[in-house]
């Protein structure tokens, strides 16, 4: 019988080192993407509060690719990830996904929806 304690065996501590790096690998893979979906969140709510009600879909297009161009967000098209329609007022509809490399030929596919309508966010 054993009078003293033991510690974690190698193979323990290297697993756990492991799975720390697989988490930070997943981590760093994803936070970018998550990133620039907020900054878009936040650059369409701002430009719906700040235009007017007849401005149209093509002025806004415009005025939100600038917007990217200008937060460093040049991978992504607003046109490709978002409809602006004016029917019932301006309204902001973003979906679309985002596939990242991850390991060998495992990739992570982000889906990002949301919508917006210029009253709501102008009465916030």
């Amino acid at each position: 019988m054993r009078n003293a304690q033991t510690g974690a065996s190698y193979i323990s501590i290297l697993l756990g080192v492991v799975a720390f790096a697989f988490m930070v690998k997943i981590i760093l893979a994803i936070w970018p993407s998550y990133w620039d979906d907020r900054v878009i969140n936040s650059q369409i709510e701002d430009l719906l509060k700040k235009s007017p009600s007849t401005i149209t879909s093509s002025q806004f297009s415009s005025q939100m690719n600038q917007s990217l161009n200008m937060n460093n967000i040049r991978d992504l098209n607003f046109d490709d990830i978002a409809r602006v329609s004016t029917e019932k007022g301006l309204e902001v509809t973003k979906c679309y996904e985002v596939r990242k490399p991850f390991l060998l030929n495992i990739d992570l596919v982000l889906t990002f929806e949301k919508s917006f309508d210029q009253r709501s966010v102008q009465s916030k």
